[in-house]
C-alpha cells in the first residue's frame, strides 16, 4: 500500500518503524534483563513470550492466554477514560502483578492510577506497562510528514502537549479539550512518576516505538511535597543542622527528575563536578542555563532568607545526602550550603564521590576554624577557575 503524503494524524500511523528497536537518548541504562531475575512467574513467562512483539500483539497475546495466569495477576484493560479504580480481589488479598493493557499516556490522572496500583500490589509485586514517549512522537512526526511541514507540525504539537499542561493558567484549557487523552510524556517523566509512586524500575526499553517498563513495588507512594513543572523549580534540600530547606532554581530538568536520583546513580558515574555524567534528565534549555550559571540565580532568594550563603557545600537532595559517609553527613550540616561549591575551587576537580567528600571536608574544616578568611579565599579561587578555566554549572 502506498504511503500517504500527508496523513491527518501521523501519530496514528503504524508504518514508520521498519526496525525492531528505537533507542531513546539515555535509555541504555536498563534495557536488558535476565528473565530469571524476575521473581513473579507470570511476569517472567509473559516477558519471554512477547519479546520483540509490537504492543498490539502483546495485548492480544495476553488476552488469549489470560486464563493461564494465576488469580494474583491482574490484566487492567478498562477501555473508558482514566481514573477507573483497580478492582480488589474477592478475598481482599493484594495482587502479585498488574499488567496494564493500555498506554500510560492515555490515562487521565496518571499519578492517581500509579499510586492506586501500588496499594493493590504486595511488597515486591510487579507493574508492567507501556507508553509512547515524546521522543518517539517526535521521530514519528519527522519521519512521516514532508520536510518543513514536519517542523511546523511538531512545533504546534510541542506547545499544545508539552507547554500547555505545565502552565497553571493554560492547563485547564488543555484538559478541558483533551480530557487527558493522548498526553505527551518524556521518558524521564515516566520513570520519575514510577519512583514517585513507590516503584523501582527493573527493566526499560523502547521496542517498535513503544516505551516499555517493568517496575517492582519498593515502598509506599511519596505523599509529601508536590512535583513541580513550573519554570522555577522548588527542590527539597538538606540544609544546616540537617533541616530540610526549599531551594529555588530555574528548571533545567524534565518534570519528576528529582525522584530519579538513586536510579541514575545506579547507571551513571559522577563527572568532575560531582554530578552525573551526561545526565539525561537535563533538557536542552537546561543545558544552556547551566553553562551560563543562570539556573542557580533564584538561589539568591535562599541567601536573602538566611538559608544559604555565597560559598559553601552544595545543597543536596536527601537521596544524594544518604550516599555520603555518616561522618561527612555530620560534618557538612554544621554549615549552611552555598551557591558556589568548594569543588570548583580545586585545580583538579574531584571525579568520584570519595574525592568530592574529601574536597568538602577540607573546606568545612577550614571554615569552622576561620569562616570569613576561608570563604574569601575560596570565593576568589572559584571566580578565577570560572573566568580562566571556564568551569560552569553542569
Amino acid at each position: 500500500m502506498r504511503r500517504p503524503l500527508f496523513p491527518l494524524d501521523p501519530l496514528k500511523e503504524q508504518y514508520y518503524y521498519p526496525r525492531k528497536n528505537f533507542t531513546e537518548v539515555g535509555s541504555e541504562g536498563c534495557d536488558t534483563i535476565d528473565p530469571e531475575s524476575i521473581e513473579d512467574e507470570d511476569v517472567r513467562k509473559m516477558f519471554v513470550a512477547v519479546e520483540g512483539m509490537p504492543i498490539k500483539q502483546v495485548y492480544r497475546w495476553c488476552l488469549d492466554h489470560r486464563n493461564e495466569f494465576a488469580p494474583t495477576t491482574l490484566f487492567w484493560d478498562i477501555r473508558n477514560n482514566g481514573g477507573d479504580p483497580i478492582p480488589s480481589r474477592e478475598n481482599g488479598e493484594p495482587y502479585h502483578a498488574i499488567l496494564v493493557m493500555r498506554p500510560l499516556h492515555t490515562i487521565y490522572e496518571l499519578d492517581v492510577f500509579l499510586a492506586n496500583a501500588n496499594r493493590h500490589l504486595s511488597d515486591g509485586g510487579y507493574l508492567v506497562c507501556n507508553c509512547r514517549t515524546s521522543s518517539v512522537k517526535k521521530a514519528v512526526i519527522y519521519r512521516v510528514l514532508p520536510r518543513g511541514i514536519n517542523r511546523i507540525y511538531y512545533g504546534f504539537h510541542y506547545i499544545w502537549h508539552r507547554v500547555f499542561p505545565k502552565i497553571k493558567a493554560l492547563k485547564g484549557i488543555y484538559f478541558a479539550v483533551t480530557k487527558g487523552r493522548n498526553r505527551t510524556f518524556h521518558r524521564v517523566e515516566i520513570l520519575g512518576r514510577m519512583y514517585h509512586a513507590g516503584f523501582e524500575v527493573v527493566y526499560e526499553s523502547t521496542i517498535h516505538g513503544e516505551f516499555r517498563i517493568i517496575a517492582r513495588k519498593a515502598k509506599e507512594p511519596i505523599t509529601e511535597g508536590t512535583p513541580s513543572s513550573s519554570p522555577i523549580a522548588k527542590l527539597n534540600r538538606v540544609g544546616k543542622d540537617g533541616k530540610m530547606i526549599t531551594v529555588y532554581k530555574f528548571r533545567t530538568m524534565y518534570s519528576y527528575s528529582e525522584y530519579l536520583q538513586e536510579y541514575v546513580y545506579q547507571h551513571r558515574r559522577l563527572d568532575k563536578t560531582g554530578k552525573f555524567y551526561h545526565d539525561y534528565r537535563v533538557n536542552t534549555l537546561g543545558g544552556i542555563l547551566r553553562k551560563t550559571w543562570l539556573d542557580e540565580l533564584p538561589m539568591v532568594v535562599n541567601m536573602l532568607k538566611g538559608e544559604m550563603k555565597l560559598v559553601g557545600v552544595r545543597p543536596l537532595s536527601r537521596q544524594f545526602f544518604d550516599l555520603y559517609t555518616p561522618e561527612m553527613q555530620q560534618l557538612r550540616i554544621q554549615t549552611k550550603p552555598g551557591l558556589l561549591p568548594p569543588l570548583y575551587y580545586e585545580k583538579k576537580q574531584p571525579e568520584t564521590l570519595e574525592e568530592i567528600q574529601e574536597s568538602e571536608r577540607r573546606y568545612v574544616e577550614a571554615y569552622l576554624k576561620h569562616p570569613l578568611r576561608t570563604d574569601w579565599k575560596y570565593f576568589w579561587g572559584i571566580v578565577g577557575n570560572i573566568l580562566i578555566h571556564h568551569k560552569h554549572s553542569h
